[in-house]
């Protein structure tokens, strides 16, 4: 058995996954919506079973699926997954699962603790070398050429925003060509926060105003051809720590495998990166700052 999976994370995986199935299948029939995990031949294998394995995969320490599988699944755990195929017949499974993958990712970040203190940075996925962006197949149309602070890449963004815990609280998934301070991408993951947000200079925008009135200090560090703006000690302090976040890119990267180029298929891209931050939000610890204001108000929130 892998020391990074157990039994009793399977158990709160499959158990907060199946009630959110169930919820969702509620709301389908309420407002009339078809199921989308409807299909002419019904699986003995449940989509909470299926979104079960494909987050546990993440936190088990592997980096080839189907050894995992065969090994994890076929194997130790087999008692737990009396149902399971083999794994051709499972890969199919995936992409059904796609769905219920993106509403539990959103769901674990609207449980996270809303602090008044974020962070926001983006994170390059490769999808191939760039050599081969013109011979690409599998990502065709949706995967675009973009530059980073490591140079250019070819594939997708990950834009993320932690709190000071470390917990993810809103992401978005674009092309590689999608800016940083896109104004869409903006409103999308800082809508409804409230606080200071720390960014780098790629998130100078236009919206500094807008989100002021919304309740939010959007905290960025200015160009070096720019003036210096006016700030207070305690800001400058704050945005000292922006490197919070990078430490959670790498542990997206390194230990829940959100990025690697062996997809066959758009929609099993889509499904690792959804199980990778729904099983980074798992991790029993986290890189966090330690923030003695808000010491009080965690206590309440807890």
């Amino acid at each position: 058995m892998s020391p990074q999976i157990n039994e009793n994370i399977l158990t709160e995986i499959f158990v907060e996954t199946d009630d959110l199935y169930k919820a969702y299948l509620c709301w389908c029939g309420r407002h009339g919506f078809t199921n989308l995990f409807c299909a002419k031949r019904h699986p003995k294998l449940s989509p909470s079973e299926v979104v079960t394995i494909i987050v546990a995969y993440h936190l088990s320490g592997y980096k080839c699926f189907e050894y995992y599988y065969h090994h994890c699944i076929l194997g130790t755990f087999l008692h737990d997954f009396p149902d399971a195929p083999c794994y051709k017949r499972f890969i199919s499974y995936i992409i059904r699962a796609l769905p219920l993958l993106l509403v539990l990712a959103v769901s674990k970040c609207r449980q996270s603790v809303h602090s008044s203190y974020y962070f926001i940075d983006s994170k390059k996925l490769e999808v191939c070398h760039l050599r081969r962006e013109k011979s690409h197949k599998v990502f065709e149309g949706i995967a675009r050429k973009g530059k980073g602070s490591t140079g250019w890449f070819f594939g997708l963004k990950l834009h993320l925003v932690i709190n000071h815990l470390g917990q993810i609280v809103s992401f978005v998934v674009t092309p590689a060509n999608v800016a940083d301070n896109n104004p869409d991408v903006l409103r999308h993951l800082l809508k409804g926060l409230s606080g200071k947000c720390g960014g780098d200079k790629g998130y100078l925008t236009t919206l500094f105003e807008q989100f002021y009135q919304q309740g939010l200090h959007l905290l960025v560090r200015p160009k070096k051809n720019m003036k210096p703006l006016a700030a207070l000690k305690s800001d400058v302090v704050f945005l000292k720590h922006r490197p919070l976040i990078e430490s959670v890119n790498d542990i997206l990267a390194t230990v829940c495998d959100v990025e690697h180029s062996r997809h066959r298929n758009p929609f099993h891209g889509l499904a690792n990166i959804y199980a990778a931050l729904i099983a980074y939000q798992y991790l029993p610890s986290k890189p966090h700052l330690f923030i003695p204001a808000t010491v009080n108000y965690l206590h309440q929130a807890a």
